[in-house]
């Protein structure tokens, strides 16, 4: 998009910066791998994954010693429609089982060796509704992502990405719903759990609000300043200091997607850098990877969000290292290579 001299040119003019993925640390990994006293391709997306960490990290050793979840939390002016079975409020109680350890990505980063880090986007003021006015001004979706770049401040090697927020994953199908079209039911999710009088009323939000915005969405970031909530954008922010930083990012459910789907249209290789997780339950996350074209590493039928699923896929991924770091070769094995 031509420059406006808006603070959005401030995101654009990084475009241009991104690193490019390291062939010749792919090349001194696979070397490696061809090395290992195992049948060449066994270990399949493993053997994967470490080349793609090699890539984007700029390492011919890849290195996870700091593996972090970040987590964005925000309220959205939608959640006002009653078109979530949770009161507003619930964000903040999720915030607060956060902070004592109690949810499930807590108890999953525990096991993984994993760090987490939390954080809330001004939970007391949400965004505005949707349907009738754009979420917020360029000025502070503009800030928002630059605070989501800030949030890797610190030191990360390898970065998942995961929300919560009230309503948001109608904010989500509002965002795919304006990027790819089809019918608002498309997108909304199902659930067993749903009330379908619930649904109906998600529906009828994300129709609205698709129409009311869809002169003013050609340009990605102002579709996700318009439709989306802070804790999506904050996503977007730390995908894209995550590739200037060169660390790899996983990629968390539907609504963590959003994020990356708007960068996708916006540059396809603005997500390179990134895996996905998992692949939730409902076949529209499904699309939505289909679409930017990333195969997930897990299918758990995990539908939580909260970044419960990237975490799982970290663990996945220190095991891919680990294999290609500790195997012992042909040679340290005293093994022949003719293994049946």
């Amino acid at each position: 998009m031509a420059a406006s001299g808006l603070p959005f040119d401030d995101i654009r003019n990084l475009l241009p910066l991104m690193p490019p993925a390291s062939q010749v640390c792919v090349d001194e990994v696979r070397a490696r791998e061809s090395q290992l006293a195992k049948p060449e391709g066994s270990l399949g997306r493993l053997e994967e994954i470490v080349a793609f960490l090699a890539a984007w990290q700029g390492r011919s050793q890849p290195l996870v010693q700091r593996p972090l979840v970040a987590l964005f939390l925000a309220n959205h002016g939608l959640a006002e429609r009653n078109i979530s079975a949770s009161p507003i409020s619930m964000t903040r109680a999720m915030l607060d089982n956060f902070a004592a350890g109690g949810a499930a990505v807590n108890q999953i980063c525990a096991t993984y060796d994993v760090g987490l880090k939390v954080f809330e986007l001004a939970l007391d003021v949400p965004t505005k509704d949707i349907v009738t006015e754009p979420a917020m001004d360029e000025a502070e979706a503009a800030a928002t992502i630059a605070f989501g770049m800030e949030a890797i401040a610190g030191g990360t090697d390898l970065l998942a990405l995961g929300e919560t927020g009230v309503g948001n994953t109608t904010i989500a199908a509002a965002i795919y719903h304006a990027l790819y079209g089809g019918s608002a039911a498309d997108w909304v999710l199902h659930s067993s759990r749903q009330d379908q009088s619930l649904r109906a009323r998600q529906i009828a939000a994300v129709e609205a609000a698709v129409a009311l915005h869809r002169d003013h969405v050609i340009d990605p970031l102002e579709l996700l300043r318009r439709l989306g909530g802070r804790e999506i954008l904050a996503i977007a922010g730390a995908i894209l200091a995550a590739r200037m930083e060169h660390i790899p990012v996983v990629l968390d459910g539907y609504v963590s997607c959003a994020a990356a789907a708007v960068l996708h249209r916006l540059d396809p290789a603005t997500i390179d850098h990134c895996m996905a997780g998992h692949v939730a339950g409902d076949a529209a996350h499904a699309n939505v990877l289909m679409r930017i074209g990333k195969k997930p590493l897990l299918d758990l039928g995990i539908d939580l969000g909260q970044g419960a699923g990237a975490a799982l896929a970290l663990g996945l991924i220190k095991a891919a290292l680990a294999c290609h770091r500790d195997m012992a070769t042909f040679e340290q094995a005293s093994v022949p290579r003719a293994l049946p």
